[in-house]
């Protein structure tokens, strides 16, 4: 029945543009549920992605079509080197931002048919949340840059923040964005791409595929942000807080 939910969504986004994120959730939580079904289907889910299913969140592979997930937390590839995802390796988002991401590559699709969204995080529980923190080595005052503090919660713990690449299907490999994902430093930060260029840290081919990503993000409504090339936020900090819950 999940799965039916998932399609229902997936038509929605596919067949109505002026629908509504709230109408698309109006239509999720109206079908009718199977107890028998969904009990079945809870009890082979990894503990962490039950508990995301259960609080809102959507499998963003379900209901958009053709779009890349890798999750990092889920590997040792991250700034910390720990798998914290353990199990979980499909990525869930807030409904309303995972109608935002499908406009998002639907956009990238019809201008470079061969390139493709690749997610490295969305939602993010506290719990992970407070690893993240706890484990980043530079001092409180510095930490916010990067990951939000666990006490007051960001944007991914609401499930409406993205972490994101593009990757060329052909190739096999994501574009050459200039630095890896979870990148802390001056090469990283879109508000220092003109003093990296001068400084031949980056180069003209990196940031211009860092302007493909920027431009169907943001024409989705997404917004980025200062430090890292690869993070998109669906809503405000102060929006975040007054329309949706905190996952945890």
């Amino acid at each position: 029945m999940r799965k039916l939910g998932y399609l229902f969504l997936w038509l929605t986004l596919a067949c109505s543009s002026s629908k509504t994120g709230e109408d698309a959730e109006a239509s999720i939580d109206s079908l009718p549920q199977s107890p028998t079904t969904q009990d079945s289907l809870d009890s082979s889910l990894p503990t962490l992605e039950k508990k995301l299913i259960d609080q809102g969140m959507v499998d963003i592979t379900e209901v958009i079509p053709g779009i890349q997930v890798e999750l990092k937390y889920s590997t040792e590839d991250n700034f910390f080197q720990q798998d914290v995802y353990g199990d979980l390796v499909r990525c869930y988002l807030h409904p309303k931002a995972t109608e935002m991401l499908a406009k998002a590559q639907e956009a990238l699709q019809k201008g470079y048919p061969n390139l493709s969204l690749l997610v490295y995080d969305g939602v993010r529980p506290l719990s992970v949340q407070q690893i993240l923190w706890d484990s980043l080595d530079k001092p409180d005052s510095i930490k916010p840059l990067y990951v939000s503090d666990p006490k007051i919660g960001g944007l991914h713990n609401y499930g409406v923040a993205v972490d994101l690449t593009i990757v060329d299907m052909k190739k096999g490999k994501p574009l050459d964005m200039g630095t890896p994902f979870d990148f802390f430093g001056y090469p990283a930060y879109p508000d220092r791409e003109l003093q990296m260029l001068a400084e031949k840290k980056i180069t003209k081919s990196q940031v211009a595929n860092r302007e493909i990503l920027r431009k169907v993000m943001n024409g989705a409504g997404f917004s980025g942000i200062g430090s890292e090339w690869w993070h998109f936020n669906a809503f405000s900090r102060q929006k975040a807080g007054e329309k949706f819950p905190l996952i945890n």
